[in-house]
């Protein structure tokens, strides 16, 4: 039997799946093409600010909740989405 993670290492792990799937270090020049759909720049800025935000709270020896991991993984997928239709993610 395969034992869940503990809530600080579900958003640790859904952190880190994040910062590896988003192209955070992509220049901005590649970011703001001629025809964005919607902003990428401020989506990719957003979600950042969020996981910074839950990075220094769980190190700080907060433990984020269930609903709190959910609401980040469901505002990472409709960024994701925004981030696919301007071809900056596959």
């Amino acid at each position: 039997m395969i034992k869940k993670p503990d809530c600080n290492t579900a958003m640790l792990n859904l952190i880190t799946s994040v910062r590896a799937d988003f192209p955070f270090t992509v220049p901005e020049a590649n970011i703001c093409g001629i025809s964005c759909i919607g902003c990428p720049k401020k989506l990719l800025e957003l979600v950042d600010t969020e996981l910074c935000e839950w990075e220094v709270k769980i190190n700080n020896g907060d433990t984020p909740k269930l609903g709190e991991i959910s609401r980040l993984a469901k505002l990472c997928k409709n960024v994701r989405r925004g981030l696919k239709r301007n071809n900056l993610v596959n």
